[in-house]
């Protein structure tokens, strides 16, 4: 989307983040200019992230020039830019970003004529009596103003949009709907959903209906109010005038918009009120509301100087202040005044992480202020992140002043020798995608694995898309194509040049066939794992990986608005593999098939029938070419059912259907379109008609199944053309024969084909239940024979090789989502379904996965917060360990706006002989003992008799062996047990092996023990 003039959206670029916002909420963003005061690394963190989301233009203000200071987090300010202006000289980078946004410096004052000209101001890192200024001339010309600041581990934002704000959708959650199985006709007017579906619906919201038959009333009524009665019911109101209930029926939720009315920044400062960010520090929002407030009274008595890090003279004074501020106050809170010396101590800190949390929050509440979608912040937020400190931290100030260097914002609130502790950790990242990117910005600005002894591993095996460009801000356009790892590793060198070096790039994927690579050398030598994966095995198997390393794991994802982080800590927290989400429910195959009933299964059906008419078939054809004795080895254990199908498709594509040109192409789609959307319906009636009943009695096209109704071809219909173009093109493709675009051409060619009128056809079995035997094509064995001689011979089509159309979601010429969303909306017009566009197709689909930049900056910021903790999880002598409670697990959703903590959950404990163990202890041997000695030693040391022991699948020794072969076994070192048993060698690079054993003990009852761990070569 072009910042000017255009209102043409770049999908391309814009794709993830479309399925967040929607394409209206981004034609408004696309609308909008924003100011952007104060370009220190909150107001660049802002700016960068409201870039890349595409609003009209970005304006920055800030005169003041660069200090060393500001590289602790300004991840667009080098070395060489030291005393030059701050917005001068970020702004060509942040414009980088997105070519559709113009980036500007505002070079005259701040006037209210000049604010009037934005949609909305941040102001950050100016002083209180400037931010009042801005506040006024922007609520009086209607501008939506937002203040934050950021004092080390301490931060604020305020948002005043006016007093008739719109929020046209409050959560951006999809609207609800539902099938009716039942309304009463009351002065309640019950409503009984489906099946006993839930309806998910919360009181006051509004419902109407579609397909009601009997109280037609009902359909397309204006909305209609719900009251909650159960999961599975609710009231609409009296609908005792209406028509009697009959059956049928959808309900869907209906959104209004909001109004809400913000107080100015003035009134708020007096009246606050406070969105909780962390219920388990309900007393911190009053005070820190006092103590920011004393912080700019100090500054403004002290040359603008905020307090110097561990100073208690300037503590003192800030916690006078605070008192005498609360003591006037009408709202006046109980103050603690060793939280205050804190929020002193640190004033000048400044931290990535934090930035990384307030600059995605921020950005979002922007985005929320230019498009009214999502719920803003109505007031203040405060929030702080203390228990990142140090276990026994107690700093002298000589420890927290500034050592004028890059990370003096840091130091002054983590002091010089936590600052070495970062500099020389030994962090592996697995994925540089979105979240990988924010985290490595992160850590560039906080100098993690800059020391001497410090490195960090990045692994990523992806290339770059245009797609990612919108989230993954490292990337610029001329890196698509580009490795992920080395082009994210190259940017934050740049960052901060004490990196150079200090980053070891990988392109291999995680798993068994790489642990030759990422070996026990590997994981010995770091001191945490970070994952920035996609998917749910991946985790799992890192996961796996620091549980038998004792490696700590921080674990993080984003989902559209909403994220998650998680915190695995040995042997104090529970895995990520210890809980499981619950499966994603199936569609069931006689729905898909058959009775489809909503748009999400005909997407899926024509998303199956892509694979089963342009990627299967010519798979097939190409094993049936290649493969010597192509029958005995692939049917050797399938049904007679996929014998058929496999032959038949084979048949038809090298004999049958194989076409010679593009009009043949054309024929075959006619052909099929007649097939899936008249032939298939007709028969269907045939079997069961429309007035056919069930053996109960009941209508059998009663919901959820809906009666189809067949569809003929119509040349003048484009949906239909669209089915013949696609299917047409994506048939030649698999030949290599040369597709066309002529949608002219392609009708007409249609239209002369000759279709033969269809005869439905006695005996046919269609599968109605999901309990009942799938119907299948059965066969004797004449009927294979006749297939399989009908098959041409593989030596005569000598280097033939067919092309495997496998799909691609991001590639708008291949006609792969062209074909589906023919596909799916002809399948849905035959079942009266409510149609889906391109775009919603493409969605479900390719399964993508909404993204926005806000989030994942906040994400990896909470996730950075942990590794502070991880890194100072014990006090200077070693004696203290940080305790569970310090960490936290975090769920957010920037659309409600809602965020949660919890304290992780401790792992699972089992007993053995009065001892307890978790999933973290292993019993390890540091020698490479004979099966005797170590059945010896369970014997001696924990009173226990090893029946069995196992590697893997093998089993190496068994109390029922005949007595030789125990002996032998007994006799042999654990590796040699292995090697005999598998046959194999193993690998040079595993430095331990992993055995299970089974026990008894001395009652000979079966326990239960830990994995053994026996170490085979140094």
């Amino acid at each position: 989307m072009s910042g000017n003039n255009s209102s043409e959206i770049d999908e391309g670029l814009y794709s993830r983040q479309l399925y967040v916002l929607g394409v209206e909420a981004m034609k408004r963003m696309g609308a909008s200019n924003v100011l952007i005061v104060g370009l220190k690394g909150l107001g660049c963190e802002i700016a960068k992230n409201v870039v890349l989301a595409g609003v009209k233009s970005v304006t920055l203000y800030d005169p003041s020039p660069v200090e060393i200071s500001d590289l602790s987090s300004q991840f667009f300010l080098h070395q060489e830019d030291i005393g030059q202006p701050r917005a001068q000289v970020s702004a060509p980078r942040l414009a980088e970003l997105n070519q559709y946004v113009p980036v500007s410096v505002l070079d005259k004052e701040m006037t209210p004529e000049v604010i009037a000209s934005y949609k909305c101001v941040v102001v950050t890192d100016i002083p209180q009596q400037q931010k009042l200024e801005i506040s006024e001339a922007a609520r009086k010309n209607n501008v939506c103003f937002i203040s934050t600041e950021l004092r080390g581990l301490f931060g604020y934002t305020f948002n005043d949009f006016g007093s008739e704000f719109v929020v046209i959708d409050a959560t951006g959650e999809e609207p609800l709907s539902g099938m009716v199985a039942n309304i009463e006709q009351s002065a309640d007017g019950v409503v009984t959903c489906l099946d006993e579906t839930r309806h998910g619906l919360e009181d006051g919201q509004l419902v109407t209906f579609s397909e009601v038959q009997g109280m037609t009333e009902l359909n397309g009524c204006e909305p209609r109010k719900v009251t909650v009665l159960g999961p599975y019911t609710f009231s609409i109101g009296d609908t005792t005038g209406l028509s009697e209930y009959k059956r049928g029926g959808l309900f869907k939720q209906v959104k209004v918009p909001v109004t809400q009315n913000f107080k100015s920044f003035k009134e708020a400062l007096e009246s606050p009120e406070f969105f909780i960010s962390d219920f388990a520090k309900f007393d911190r929002p009053g005070q820190l509301h006092v103590g920011f407030q004393a912080l700019h009274q100090f500054a403004a008595a002290n040359g603008g100087k905020m307090p110097r890090p561990g100073n208690d003279a300037d503590a003192k004074e800030v916690i006078r202040l605070a008192h005498a501020i609360n003591d006037a106050w009408s709202q006046k809170t109980e103050l603690d005044d060793k939280l205050l010396q804190q929020l002193a101590s640190q004033a000048t800190g400044d931290l990535s992480p934090m930035v990384a949390v307030f600059g995605g929050l921020v950005a979002q509440e922007v985005l929320k202020a230019c498009t009214g979608k999502f719920s803003p912040i109505n007031n203040f937020m405060y929030f702080d992140a203390l228990e990142c400190l140090p276990v026994g931290f107690a700093p002298s100030e000589a420890d927290l002043a500034p050592t004028g260097s890059r990370y003096d914002g840091q130091i002054a609130v983590f002091g010089r020798s936590f600052q070495n502790k970062l500099a020389n950790f030994r962090e592996f990242l697995v994925g540089s995608g979105a979240i990988g990117c924010e985290m490595l910005k992160n850590w560039a600005m906080m100098g993690l694995g800059s020391g001497a002894q410090g490195v960090i591993h990045v692994t990523d095996m992806d290339t770059i898309e245009k797609s990612n460009l919108n989230r993954q801000f490292l990337f610029r356009p001329a890196d698509v194509g580009q490795l992920k790892s080395d082009t994210a590793a190259r940017a934050v060198v740049k960052m901060n040049p004490e990196l150079q070096g200090k980053i070891v790039t990988h392109q291999d994927r995680m798993g068994a066939d790489t642990e030759a690579v990422y070996n026990d050398d590997f994981f010995e030598s770091l001191d945490g794992v970070t994952n920035a994966l996609d998917n749910v095995d991946a985790r799992r198997y890192m996961d796996s990986r620091c549980v038998y390393y004792r490696k700590p794991l921080l674990e993080s994802g984003t989902l559209g608005t909403k994220g998650n982080t998680q915190v695995v800590i040995p042997h104090l927290t529970e895995s990520y593999g210890a809980s499981r989400d619950p499966q994603e429910k199936q569609i069931p195959i006689c729905t898909l098939k058959n009775f489809p009933n909503a748009i999400e299964h005909t997407i899926q059906w024509a998303r199956d029938l892509f694979e089963g008419l342009f990627v299967q078939p010519a798979e097939s054809v190409n094993a049936y070419l290649s493969t010597p004795d192509y029958m005995e080895k692939t049917f050797a254990t399938v049904g007679d059912s996929v014998k058929i199908e496999t032959l038949q498709k084979i048949r038809d594509f090298l004999v049958t259907d194989k076409p010679l040109a593009f009009g043949d192409c054309v024929a075959w789609a006619r052909r099929v379109f007649e097939e899936l959307y008249n032939n298939a319906i007709q028969q269907l009636l045939f079997n069961f008609p429309k007035d056919s009943v069930t053996a109960s009695g009941q209508p059998f096209w009663s919901p959820p199944k809906r009666a189809p109704d067949a569809v003929a071809f119509d040349p003048k219909n484009e949906q239909h053309v669209a089915f013949i173009v696609a299917a047409a093109n994506l048939h030649a493709f698999n030949y290599g024969l040369k597709g066309s675009r002529d949608r002219e051409q392609i009708r007409r060619m249609a239209m002369a084909v000759q279709v033969p009128a269809f005869k439905p056809k006695e005996g046919v079995k269609i599968q109605v239940n999901e309990n009942e035997e799938n119907a299948s094509i059965s066969a004797d064995e004449g009927q294979l024979a006749q297939l399989m001689a009908s098959l041409p011979d593989p030596s005569a089509f000598a280097g033939v090789r067919l092309e495997p159309a496998d799909f691609e979601k991001d590639d708008d010429s291949n006609f792969h989502i062209d074909f589906i969303t023919a596909a799916s909306n002809l399948r849905a017009a035959n079942y009266g379904i409510t149609i889906a566009d391109r775009f919603r197709t493409k969605q479900i689909a390719g399964k993508i996965i909404p993204a926005i930049a806000t989030t994942t900056s906040l994400v990896t910021g909470l996730v950075c917060l942990e590794l502070y903790k991880i890194v100072g999880s014990a006090s200077a002598d070693g004696q203290t360990q940080r305790k569970l409670e310090d960490y936290k697990n975090g769920f957010i959703n920037l659309a409600l706006p809602f965020f949660g903590f919890s304290e992780p959950i401790p792992p699972a404990r089992t007993e053995c002989n009065g001892k307890e163990y978790t999933q973290w202890d292993t019993f390890d041997y540091g020698h490479n003992l004979t099966l005797g000695e170590l059945m010896a030693d369970f014997k001696k040391q924990h009173k226990l008799e090893i029946t069995m022991i196992s590697s893997g699948t093998s089993m190496l020794y068994a109390s029922f062996y005949a007595k030789k072969k125990a002996e032998e076994r007994r006799a042999m070192k654990a590796s040699e047990a292995i090697e005999a048993v598998t046959k194999e060698a193993i690998p040079a690079h595993v430095k331990w092996v992993t055995l299970e054993a089974c026990c008894e003990d001395e009652d000979e009852e079966d326990v239960e023990v830990p994995s053994i761990r026996v170490k085979i070569r140094d």
